[in-house]
């Protein structure tokens, strides 16, 4: 038996899949999330020096991506920041976009020096262009993405006692 607000409307409200569909910040925190877990759990495996300073040194992780011990947890802290933000839609787009500005300066700073981000880890070309794609990707999925958990996705919404199809119109 239909509710009053399903009735009234013609079709389910809870339950219905735009409900539940991701948005482009929340796959971008969790995939991103599990690519720098996985990328600073296996980066131990390579490199678990904490070695500091002018000329740092890491090993390379797939033989592209240079890391060391510090490195390695930034990743992990990086990947967890972002998993956990990935389930509220909110969070995600709050997230995604801090990680693109973030990541937007390490890259500059590692472009800048071109060896290391403040004599604490260890960069090459590869990891300045892993870090463009992550402040890239973080930015633009965050800024195309509701911020809001309140109201589905393609959920049409009354402004002015007139229905408005969010899609057709690209009102957010």
């Amino acid at each position: 038996m239909a509710t009053g607000a399903q009735a009234a409307d013609g079709r389910r409200r809870t339950g219905d899949r735009a409900d539940r569909r991701r948005t482009p910040a929340q796959w971008y925190c969790l995939l991103a999330g599990l690519s720098l877990l996985l990328a600073g759990i296996l980066g131990f495996i390579v490199d678990a020096s904490f070695t500091t300073g002018d000329g740092i040194d890491g090993d390379k992780l797939l033989s592209i991506f240079e890391v060391n011990g510090i490195h390695n947890l930034v990743h992990i802290a990086s990947g967890l920041v972002l998993l956990a933000a990935s389930p509220k839609r909110a969070s995600a787009k709050t997230v995604a976009i801090a990680f693109g500005v973030v990541y937007g300066v390490v890259t500059i700073i590692g472009l800048i020096d071109g060896k290391d981000v403040l004599g604490l880890i260890p960069v090459n070309p590869a990891d300045n262009i892993l870090h463009i794609a992550l402040s890239a990707l973080g930015l633009i999925s965050g800024f195309m993405s509701r911020g809001s958990d309140d109201v589905p996705a393609n959920e049409p919404r009354t402004v002015g006692g007139k229905r408005e199809d969010r899609v057709a119109t690209g009102v957010r």
